[in-house]
Parts: structure tokens; C-alpha cells; sequence
């Protein structure tokens, strides 16, 4: 059995986020996800944008939690080589009615702590979007939003923490936990965490299991919530339209959402969505022709030059909702376990300033904190062509021919980029799309995808049998074993 200080349930952006952040103290962690992948849960399907913390009611955990995550993104970028682009946002009036509503998250995000809320009027609006509906009034810019990939961003929090001692496990499905009580005075708490990739022994717990932190936590007797998925349809354009819009443009919020919000991906595509209802099945990923036409009502109201004939992919995602705020405590029923749970928007941006809440939880329970006295960075940096100016792209080339080797030709990705992903972890074609965004364009692979399956194969030494999309069970090449 082995013997961990932190093992930590689920490999999303908050677990990562968790395991970075504990990365830098001298502990012996592990995350365990179940997917063959990071990113492979709720953080798939992540509309990938730092909010500012304007939406969020200035008593939350989660307005705090977001202010303060806005911050640390924005500081941790260069360090690990993320792809976040400052871009702003706009929360659009188009009458008297929502103009107040707009006074009224201007004061609420003053009261967190948000840099720069101004209320602009018709006039700028024409000048900044001129894309947008003419019929708008007035809007709330908040400066400070930005857009990332969201996978990359896992990928990156999680590749800074194995180099600085973090052992992640994927396809690692953690079935049940068994207490046990602590050998003597002063050793903390004690966990076994097991399943079929075996059994793992730790003094403290941090759930962050997604959909499924309820069953985990059901697994110590704290489950003191209950997650209730939230499904969102959203829509990605091509990105020959990635001037449509200059900032994020969000309506006024509602009680239950943000609403349906015109954004554009960290790479350049526009994206429009997401509905927001309330399903039963965890496992609930379609779309539907209500949906669309819901997302395109609301889109096109925002921005009328919104064509559905640009639309180049469509994707649902779920959110683990838990209430209105995060639930992100330690357990007096399990000492030494925490819960992250109900972790939707904005749990993207707010996972680092999350970790750092876990890590004081964490600390507060009696785990010593003691800084390393020399975190290790990252020296690799991410190489992709799709976002290089032509004159940069052409250098590279001339250094090394494999960047100038195209696999993906409606995203420019090279061989040098595929084999980067294989080596830093992708064993999938979906692993090496959110590393790299082959097979992410209009195409939808249909070029690239024979090409990278063989990639696959070579790089990992397996048969292009045991390729998949994502994981066991999504295979795209059966032998055929009949005879004759």
C-alpha cells in the first residue's frame, strides 16, 4: 500500500489547481482521477473564461473566491506558460430597468474588490463593439475579464506539480474509503482509498470529485450536500469569425445564470451559449434542437450578425451544483477530509485562489505547511503555430523541419506539437486535441485524425487497435478476427 501526506480525488481544474498549490510545501501528494486523462470531467466542457467577479454576491465564498482568482491567474501566467488574453466584458442593458440592474453589480463588484467597473454608455459601446445590437443602451465593462484554454490550463497546473513531486494517477477510480483511526498522538488523521488500480493510504483527503463529490464524500459519512447537474448547451464558430466581437459580451444575469453569453475561445473561435436546466443523469452530454434554438434567440440579440451556418460544433457540459456558493469545508464527521464541491462558475477562474482556501483548511487540521526552499519551474514552453506570427512560425521552421510538418491543417498543428502532447501525457486523440487543438476545426479530423492515431501508436508503443478517443470503450479501429 502506498503511503501519501494529501491524496487528492479528481483531476479537474480545481483538483489540479489543489495539487499545485501543495506542490510547493513539503508533503507527499497524489491525484488520482478516474478518466484516461486529466480534463476528461466537467472541465471539458469549460467555456474557458477568467470572470472578474462582477456576478457573484459580494457575501460569497465564490465573488471572493473569484476576485481573488482573477488575480492569481493573471499572476501565475508567465510562470506556467498559460495562454490567458485580457479581453474584457460587457454586461449589456437594453432598457432603463437593466441599467439599474447594471448600478447594481457595479457596487457589488466594488464591494470584492473588482478593479475598473464602468458603466458605459451607448456611444462608447458604437465606437468599442460595433457588432453589437444598436438597441443596447448601456453596459457594465469590467476590464479584468479574460479567456483561457481550459484544458490547457489543467494540463499546465498538473505538470508544474509533478515536476515538484506530485504523483498523478489517471485511470485511477477511487470506489470506496475506509477510516482508520490515527497510530498515536499528533499523526493526524488516516485514510485507505481503493479500487481496482489498488489501495492508497493517506492522512488527509481532498475531495474534488465534480459530478460525483457527493458519492465520495457519502464514502466517509460527509456527505452534507447534494449535487444536482446543471446542463449547458453551447455552440463553437468558425474561426474565420473571430472578430465578431471584441469583448465578452454577457446579458443581464438572472437569479439561476449568467444567461447566454456571445465569448470567444482562447484560440480565436467564437462561442455562443450556454442554456442552463437542471438533468438527472450524470452522464447526460447532448444536444438538442431546443437548445440551439434557445442559445441562437439570445445570441443574435446580442450580436444579430450571428450566422448559424458558422457554427462548427456543438457540445453540452454539465455543472455540480450544490446550492448558490461553493461548499468547500473540512468535515468534523471524517477529520482530516475536505470537501470542494459545487464547484460551477466561477470555478474556473477561482480554482487557484480555491487551493489556497484548501491548503488553510488543510493546515488548520493540524498538516504542517513547510515551504520548499526552491520550487522547481517549467522550462518547457508550449509550442503552437496556430497562435505564432508568420515571421516567428517561419524561424521555428528553419530550426526544426518537424514544426513545418503539418498534421492538422484547419488548426496548423505540426508533428513537433503532436509528439510534445504524446511526451507530456496524451495517450487519446482527445488528449492530444486539448493539448494542441488538432482535430478541433471545421474538419472535425477528418484530415488528421489517421495520422495521429499512427503518432499514437508509434510514440507508445502500442497497436493503433488500442487507440482511442478518450478512453477505454471509444476505440475507432476493431480487428477484425473472423476467419477466413
Amino acid at each position: 500500500m502506498r503511503e501519501y501526506d494529501v491524496a487528492i480525488v479528481g483531476g479537474g481544474v480545481v483538483g489540479a489547481a489543489v495539487a499545485h498549490e501543495l506542490s510547493h510545501y513539503r508533503l507527499n501528494v497524489v491525484l488520482l482521477e478516474k478518466e484516461e486523462d486529466l480534463s476528461f470531467g466537467v472541465s471539458k466542457a469549460n467555456s474557458g473564461i477568467i470572470h472578474p467577479g462582477t456576478q457573484n454576491p459580494a457575501d460569497s465564498l465564490k465573488g471572493r473566491l473569484c476576485v481573488e482568482g482573477n488575480r492569481l491567474v493573471r499572476e501565475m501566467s508567465a510562470d506556467l506558460d498559460l495562454d490567458f488574453k485580457e479581453v474584457g466584458e460587457l454586461v449589456v442593458a437594453f432598457d432603463d430597468s437593466e441599467v439599474g440592474r447594471l448600478w447594481q453589480l457595479k457596487q457589488e463588484g466594488e464591494a470584492l474588490g473588482v478593479p475598473g467597473l464602468e458603466i458605459v454608455s451607448r456611444e462608447w459601446l458604437r465606437d468599442n463593439e460595433p457588432n453589437l445590437n444598436p438597441d443596447a443602451v448601456a453596459a457594465l465593462h469590467a476590464p479584468t475579464a479574460g479567456i483561457i484554454s481550459p484544458y490547457r490550463f489543467v494540463f499546465a497546473l498538473s505538470e508544474s506539480a509533478q515536476l515538484n513531486g506530485v504523483e498523478v494517477l489517471t485511470r485511477t477510480r477511487v470506489e470506496w474509503i475506509e477510516r482508520i483511526s490515527p497510530a498515536g498522538p499528533g499523526e493526524g488523521a488516516r485514510f485507505v482509498l481503493a479500487g481496482a488500480a489498488g489501495e492508497f493510504a493517506a492522512r488527509y483527503v481532498v475531495n474534488c470529485g465534480g459530478l460525483h463529490a457527493d458519492d465520495i464524500a457519502a464514502m466517509v459519512g460527509a456527505c452534507t450536500f447534494h449535487i444536482r447537474p446543471r446542463k449547458g448547451e453551447e455552440y463553437i464558430l468558425d474561426k474565420k469569425r473571430r472578430y465578431l466581437t471584441r469583448h465578452l459580451l454577457f446579458p443581464v444575469p438572472t437569479p439561476e445564470s449568467k444567461g447566454i453569453l456571445v465569448t470567444r475561445t482562447s484560440d480565436g473561435n467564437p462561442m455562443i451559449g450556454p442554456t442552463a436546466y437542471e438533468v438527472d443523469d450524470r452522464e447526460d452530454l447532448s444536444t438538442t434542437d431546443d437548445g440551439l434554438r434557445q442559445v441562437l434567440a439570445v445570441a443574435q440579440r446580442l450580436v444579430p450578425a450571428i450566422d448559424p451556418r458558422d457554427i462548427i460544433a456543438y457540445f453540452a457540459g454539465l455543472r455540480p451544483a450544490a446550492g448558490d456558493d461553493f461548499v468547500i469545508r473540512s468535515e468534523s464527521q471524517a477529520p482530516g477530509f475536505v470537501n470542494v464541491a459545487g464547484i460551477q462558475s466561477p470555478g474556473l477562474t477561482a480554482a487557484p485562489a480555491i487551493a489556497r482556501h484548501v491548503a488553510g483548511l488543510l493546515s488548520q487540521t493540524g498538516m504542517p505547511l513547510v515551504p520548499k526552499d526552491a520550487p522547481r519551474r517549467q522550462n518547457r514552453r508550449s509550442v503552437h503555430l496556430f497562435s505564432m506570427p508568420l515571421g516567428d512560425a517561419r524561424r521555428l521552421v528553419e530550426h526544426d523541419p518537424e514544426c513545418g510538418d503539418i498534421v492538422c491543417r484547419c488548426e496548423t498543428v505540426s508533428l513537433r506539437e503532436v509528439k510534445q502532447a504524446i511526451e507530456a501525457g496524451a495517450t487519446t486523440l482527445d488528449g492530444v486535441k486539448f493539448r494542441t487543438r488538432a482535430g478541433a476545426g471545421r474538419c472535425h479530423g477528418s484530415f488528421c485524425t489517421c495520422r495521429i492515431m499512427r503518432l499514437l501508436a508509434d510514440e507508445t508503443g502500442r497497436p493503433v487497435t488500442a487507440v482511442s478517443k478518450r478512453g477505454a470503450g471509444s476505440e475507432l479501429v476493431v480487428e477484425d478476427r473472423a476467419d477466413g
